[in-house]
């Protein structure tokens, strides 16, 4: 009985033991099997696969084996090291089974498995290093961003009087800033406005961007004349600035008078639209060179006085709008697109405005391009907009435009 109770005792563990270790190895294993899985990269996966399909159907050996190399270098242009080493390691298992099935020589097969290894590893390589041009390319969007917001600030949807809108598209889509600038700012004398365009392309022109709204942020609160803003920001590019280097921009404000002031510095002219919807371009009395020329032409800007009634509208841009060209080397018809969009909402019209240019180049503009767009919308769409909640977004962000 004691010996019969002896075997029992050492009888029973048995069978479990032996059941948990061997559903340890099977757990292990699928465990394996779905990390594989899991990190297998769909379309190299597809082009391993297909060669095995290819290779069984012809029954060739050599002739395909060499392809498996295509999965792990694929891999390496779209996932990480972990993917790559997941499709070289199933190339390199298939390989080696489609070898022997197919009876290729040990040494073309060892041949074979040893340029795939090699490839996975190469590719794993490249995709590290991918990564990490990723990542940087990613901190110098996050770079590029911050000093958006710091240069072209958020402009509300209501400045003072006026609805306002603003569409910026820099031609270097990385670097999400470029020589176009623009500002917006409600002071004592007034709405001032500033849009322009720096000479050159690259840094030394966001610089120079940087420069011209820096003074002009300034000077618009310090100044009662316009004119005197605009001879602040000559006096410091003249000082700053390249023999060869200008900007050509539109100052205009609005003062308390109710009239509207511009001073034309070598750039485009504006287009004045009337509340009936006609479209009027605003050319300076006197041409006056760009910013930082002036003693090269010997004479100063003006300031033009013009009328700006309820439901006037006005649209100030750079070169890279009128410029823009299709594939027949056709200019943009700015002035007839603003016909054909004109609304009660500056948002709206810049919009369509904005899709119709991309289209008219193809989707992607060659050079940076600005526009901003204000209204005066008359005393009854006032009173409505008065009554909107002071804390809806139309009004919270007004102080990022430069309120004091």
């Amino acid at each position: 009985m004691s010996h019969a109770r002896d075997l029992g005792a050492d009888h029973r563990p048995a069978g479990p033991s032996t059941n948990r270790v061997a559903g340890a190895g099977g757990s292990a294993r699928r465990r394996a099997f779905a990390q594989l899985a899991a990190g297998m990269p769909v379309l190299p996966g597809l082009v391993v696969t297909a060669v095995l399909l290819a290779d069984l159907a012809d029954g060739a050996g050599m002739i395909w084996l060499p392809l498996l190399a295509a999965g792990p270098a694929l891999a390496a242009t779209t996932n990480g090291p972990r993917g790559v080493v997941c499709v070289g390691l199933l190339a390199a298992v298939l390989g080696a089974l489609l070898g022997v099935r197919d009876g290729v020589p040990s040494r073309e097969l060892a041949a074979v498995l040893s340029a795939l290894t090699a490839v996975t590893l190469a590719s794993g390589l490249a995709s590290v290093l991918r990564g990490r041009r990723e990542r940087v390319l990613a901190a110098v969007r996050s770079v590029a961003e911050t000093a958006q917001h710091a240069l072209l600030r958020p402009v509300p949807a209501n400045v003072g009087p006026f609805q306002v809108a603003v569409r910026y598209s820099a031609a270097a889509a990385e670097a999400r800033i470029g020589g176009d600038l623009y500002a917006l700012i409600p002071t004592r004398h007034g709405v001032r406005l500033i849009v322009g365009d720096v000479r050159g392309k690259g840094l030394p022109a966001v610089g120079t961007a940087a420069l011209v709204l820096g003074v002009f942020r300034e000077a618009a609160h310090d100044e009662p004349d316009l004119l005197a803003v605009v001879e602040r920001i000559e006096r410091s590019l003249t000082r700053n600035l390249g023999h060869d280097d200008f900007v050509t921009a539109v100052v205009a404000g609005y003062p308390p008078g109710g009239h509207l002031e511009v001073v034309n510095c070598g750039h485009t002219p504006p287009l004045l639209v009337s509340a009936s919807g006609s479209v009027t371009p605003v050319e300076p009395d006197l041409a006056s060179p760009p910013l930082g020329l002036r003693a090269l032409a010997g004479h100063s800007p003006g300031l033009q006085a013009l009328p700006f009634a309820d439901g006037d509208q006005l649209l100030l841009y750079t070169d890279g709008v009128t410029e823009a060209r299709d594939h027949g080397r056709a200019f943009y018809p700015l002035a007839e697109g603003l016909e054909r969009h004109v609304s009660h909402e500056p948002a709206r019209t810049l919009g369509a405005l904005h899709d119709e240019l991309l289209a008219h180049v193809g989707g992607r503009l060659h050079d940076d391009a600005a526009l901003l767009l204000i209204r005066k919308p008359a005393a009854s769409e006032a009173g409505i907009a008065a009554t909107i909640d002071p804390g809806s977004p139309a009004h919270a962000p007004a102080c990022e435009a430069g309120c004091r």
